[in-house]
């Protein structure tokens, strides 16, 4: 299981077209359109039994934010992503409370540094895609609770989404 910011179908067809923008080399595998998304907080393997729980327990306050994706990184072990020049207050903000909230429920935190990003494909070692475009806007009303589908097709199902709950005010 994990906490993501799951994209509406409009950025996730900008996130497509990043996607699709870059020349993948042939053991590359490039994400499922329906896979793209920015994970916050990594679980791992949830009893079923702790999800009413879970849900209950990772329900954050947070107002809406933009999140602007433009910058394609190539991580490590082929792992082409695309991330934001630089991550927003309010999204490290959200990562941290619920960061929080899983301490809270007794789960470990993932010990390395959170490096906000969408991942577009793995092993793609020799990638030629563009570096920097047209950030992607999008704006962040909403996170879900994900888990993995076992099986040939695969896959992410949202268990829960959690809307902003904090509007902002107009002045």
């Amino acid at each position: 299981m994990f906490i993501a910011l799951w994209p509406d179908c409009a950025v996730r067809a900008k996130l497509r077209a990043w996607r699709d923008s870059t020349v993948w080399p042939k053991p590359a595998a490039p994400v499922r359109t329906e896979q793209l998304h920015v994970t916050l907080h990594f679980l791992g393997a949830i009893e079923q039994v702790r999800l009413p729980e879970l849900v209950q327990g990772l329900g954050v306050g947070f107002a809406p934010f933009e999140l602007g994706l433009g910058h394609a990184e190539l991580w490590h072990g082929g792992i082409a992503v695309l991330a934001p020049d630089v991550a927003p207050a309010p999204l490290l903000a959200l990562h941290g409370v619920l960061g929080e909230a899983l301490a809270r429920l007794g789960l470990p935190l993932g010990g390395r540094p959170y490096r906000p990003h969408v991942t577009l494909a793995r092993r793609a070692g020799r990638a030629q895609g563009p570096i920097k475009g047209p950030a992607i806007g999008w704006r962040v009303d909403g996170y879900a609770l994900m888990e993995s589908i076992p099986g040939d097709g695969g896959g992410y199902g949202v268990v829960h989404h959690y809307p902003a709950t904090v509007c902002r005010s107009v002045e």
